[in-house]
């Protein structure tokens, strides 16, 4: 802009415009579509474990810590539909090495997608796997049920599908959804692909 020019704009503009600019530059420094592993509980370079543990609503899939993990509804077999915010809320299962099942999880259920930042998200029975940033320790579901991004996120039964049943937390921290189901429900998730 010439000098003339920028003395004919008003200072709010002026402010706006620098405003705007920084947190342009922001975000474009951000990871975009992958998430950030620096995020992601258990991204530590080395091997994953997917285990399972117990709770009201029957055995459902943790990592080596665990932590629960997710499915949610809206991915497409192997394909991971959560990048940008999502991945803030929802930070993907990510490796840097082998995955390897313990306890009641299925080894041949595990497998690894692509994401598009590159990093390596884990999956089970071609569900593409998250943490939810609500939990905050081992024992807690309190992503359970939640329809965050347009589709209903769930924890992880050993068969692969998703435990649709209320739960209860333990491990403390809020968001439970009261009290468990009398009997608690599975059903395979991701668009009618099993």
């Amino acid at each position: 802009m010439s000098n003339s020019l920028l003395a004919r704009v008003p200072m709010p503009a002026k402010l706006g415009a620098a405003l705007g600019t920084a947190v342009l530059a922001a975000a474009c420094g951000s990871t975009g579509g992958g998430g950030s592993q620096a995020s992601t509980p258990a991204a530590s370079g080395s091997a994953m474990v997917i285990k399972t543990s117990s709770g009201a609503a029957g055995q459902f899939l943790t990592d080596g810590s665990g932590r629960a993990v997710y499915l949610w509804m809206k991915d497409g077999k192997n394909q991971s539909a959560c990048s940008g915010a999502c991945t803030g809320v929802w930070p993907p299962v990510m490796t840097n090495g082998t995955v390897t099942a313990s306890g009641g999880a299925v080894a041949s259920d595990l497998g690894t997608i692509t994401r598009s930042d590159g990093g390596t998200q884990v999956t089970y029975d071609g569900h593409p796997l998250y943490y939810y940033t609500g939990d905050t320790g081992a024992g807690q579901q309190n992503g359970q049920g939640n329809d965050g991004f347009g589709a209903k996120w769930w924890i992880v039964a050993p068969s692969g599908a998703s435990i649709t049943s209320s739960v209860t937390n333990s491990g403390g921290g809020g968001g439970g959804y009261g009290a468990p189901a009398s009997s608690p429900s599975a059903s395979k998730a991701g668009g009618g692909w099993s």
